[in-house]
C-alpha cells in the first residue's frame, strides 16, 4: 500500500538526495515500490533592488516527501542513500503522513497567492520612494507581512509622525 513518509536529510542536500534517491529507484529496479519524491517548496515573493521577484523556498528545510510501498526493500534502498540520516518515525517504524497533512504539505489545498517575505525589521532606516510621502526618511516601527505593509515613524514638521506605507513604497537607505 502506497503511504508518504517523510525522510530525514542533511539540511541545504534535498535536492541531491531527492536525485540520488530516484537514480537509485531505476538502477535497483525499485519502480513499483517508490512512485513518488518530492522536495516541499513554496513561492514567496521578495523585494530584490526594488523589483518583485518569486522565488521557490523550501517549506521544510532537511526533509524530503517520499511516496513508496513501505517493505524491507524500500526501507533500505531509502535508508542507503546518500544524505538520508533516517525516517521521521520510531527507529525501525516509519510513520506515514494522514492525507490531510499530504495535502497541506504538497499545496493541494485551495491555491493561495505567493507569500511576501519581508525584507525589513523594526529600527532599521527606510526611504519612501513612492506615493505623497515620497523623498521623507524614516525608521520601521511595525512590520506587517501579512498585509504587506510597514508602520514608519517620519518626521514630518519636526516632529516623529507614524505612517503606514506598503513594501513596495519604500527603500532601504
Amino acid at each position: 500500500m502506497f503511504r508518504w513518509y517523510v525522510v530525514n536529510t542533511y539540511s541545504g542536500h534535498e535536492n541531491k538526495v531527492k536525485h540520488n534517491l530516484e537514480h537509485r529507484v531505476v538502477s535497483l529496479g525499485q519502480q513499483r515500490a517508490v512512485k513518488r519524491i518530492v522536495v516541499p517548496t513554496e513561492s514567496v515573493s521578495e523585494m530584490k533592488d526594488n523589483q518583485k521577484v518569486v522565488v521557490e523556498k523550501r517549506t521544510m528545510p532537511g526533509y524530503v516527501l517520499v511516496n513508496m510501498d513501505l517493505n524491507e526493500d524500500s526501507w533500505t534502498l531509502v535508508k542507503g542513500t546518500p544524505g538520508v540520516t533516517g525516517f521521521v518515525g520510531a527507529s525501525n517504524e516509519p510513520v506515514p503522513l494522514t492525507q490531510s497533512e499530504v495535502d497541506r504539505l504538497l499545496h493541494q489545498e485551495p491555491a493561495e497567492r505567493p507569500r511576501s517575505r519581508a525584507q525589513f525589521s523594526i529600527g532599521e532606516s527606510i526611504k519612501v520612494i513612492s506615493g505623497p510621502l515620497s523623498d521623507f526618511s524614516g525608521e520601521i516601527s511595525e512590520v506587517n507581512e501579512d498585509a504587506q505593509r510597514l508602520k514608519v515613524l517620519v518626521s514630518i514638521f519636526g516632529r516623529e509622525t507614524p505612517v503606514e506605507v506598503g513594501f513596495d513604497q519604500v527603500k532601504k537607505i
